[in-house]
């Protein structure tokens, strides 16, 4: 395909994604179906937490259902439990061996002060019969998910070595339609899992491409409130917002610098997209990208020293990586007519791609040192 066909083809393909996004509904229940897990899922049990019935929120199943829908857990259900543990009496280690699991987390609440909890945790090696983590974790009784999830998070390193991810928050657009017709976009912050979620921002207007920053006190957003697209900072502690991208042209995909100081944006001036960086503190765009592809989605290294992105400059989509500073765009997806919207490992080894194949669009992974594409979905 040629790059003069293939541009309106991909901007259709942008703009469908885009309109999907926005078109979701206030209170839609969103649903995520694990269809595999990996290979040998760690097999293991969260008992009841004693205790638990002074407080409204169960947090075992927090902590089960955040280590079930990681997909690298294989959590025993309830029934089989051989037993209900004691809190403060070990638990019946052979027991729950012969129920067929290598890992048990026991717990217990208890009161530490008006409205206020202590959560005891132990993560058991059932195989070795001892405990491997013995931790407590103090919340407001308004918090108590967060402290399953906490929890959920120490357990998931212990045992795969990688930092979990359960104790973070996700942002969205969510559209309400009016009784009148009309609608209003909001930008929704939630716990990862969905939880208590709140609205930050509500606006006649599309919003798009939330993205936070490293600290997590401020999301960048695409909002078309000046009546083309433009990227804002907003402030969660204060609400305070601010347009960051000033001047002609339209902006979009913001992408934060891991030290929180610079953007990267999809910029079009002259009818085409182009990556840019801009430095928030003094305003400063720089260009990286010329041409007449269309140039978008980028996602910096986690070193911030280069930066991945789409582009069709080849004649199909496909993702390529440039300096932060500027520099020759090298191609990196070779494998299938279409590999979009990257995103990149924290530890900068991995990346992960819309991959189009055979049997439709799948996400795939490919080491970014090189090597060849390894498709995760089944694509149905």
């Amino acid at each position: 395909m040629s790059t003069s066909r293939s541009l309106p083809r991909l901007a259709a393909i942008l703009y469908t994604s885009a309109l999907l996004a926005l078109c979701s509904r206030v209170g839609a229940v969103l649903e995520v179906e694990i269809t595999q897990g990996v290979e040998g899922a760690i097999p293991i049990a969260i008992a009841p937490f004693g205790g638990a019935e002074i407080a409204s929120e169960h947090v075992d199943g927090v902590i089960e259902s955040d280590l079930r829908n990681s997909g690298l857990f294989e959590t025993l259900p309830p029934p089989r439990f051989p037993e209900t543990p004691t809190p403060g009496q070990p638990p019946n280690l052979a027991a729950w061996r012969q129920a067929g699991v290598d890992y048990l987390v026991t717990g217990s609440l208890s009161p530490d002060g008006p409205g206020r909890y202590t959560v005891h945790a132990v993560l058991w090696n059932v195989l070795a019969g001892r405990p491997l983590l013995d931790f407590s974790v103090r919340a407001a009784a308004q918090a108590l998910r967060r402290a399953g999830h906490q929890i959920a998070d120490r357990v998931y390193q212990e045992l795969t070595g990688e930092r979990g991810a359960f104790d973070t928050r996700i942002a969205y657009v969510a559209v309400r339609t009016r009784p009148d017709g009309t609608r209003r976009y909001l930008l929704q912050i939630a716990d990862s899992d969905g939880h208590n979620p709140r609205t930050v921002y509500d606006s006649p207007q599309p919003l798009l491409s939330p993205a936070w920053s490293p600290d997590g006190r401020r999301l960048a957003y695409v909002s078309f409130e000046s009546g083309r697209a433009a990227v804002y900072v907003q402030e969660l502690a204060t609400g305070h917002r601010q347009q960051v991208s000033g001047g002609r042209g339209t902006r979009s995909a913001p992408a934060w610098s891991p030290d929180g100081q610079r953007l990267a944006l999809a910029l079009s001036v002259e009818g085409n997209f182009d990556i840019h960086v801009l430095e928030l503190a003094s305003g400063r765009l720089l260009r990286l990208t010329f041409g007449r592809a269309i140039d978008t989605e980028p996602v910096w290294s986690p070193d911030g020293k280069a930066i991945f992105f789409t582009s069709d400059r080849s004649g199909r989509p496909q993702v390529y990586r440039i300096a932060a500073s500027g520099g020759p765009a090298q191609r990196i997806t070779f494998e299938g007519r279409y590999n979009a919207s990257p995103d990149v490992s924290p530890d900068g080894r991995w990346l992960a791609v819309v991959h189009l194949g055979r049997g439709g669009y799948r996400i795939a992974t490919l080491d970014t040192a090189g090597g060849a594409l390894q498709v995760l979905t089944d694509g149905r």
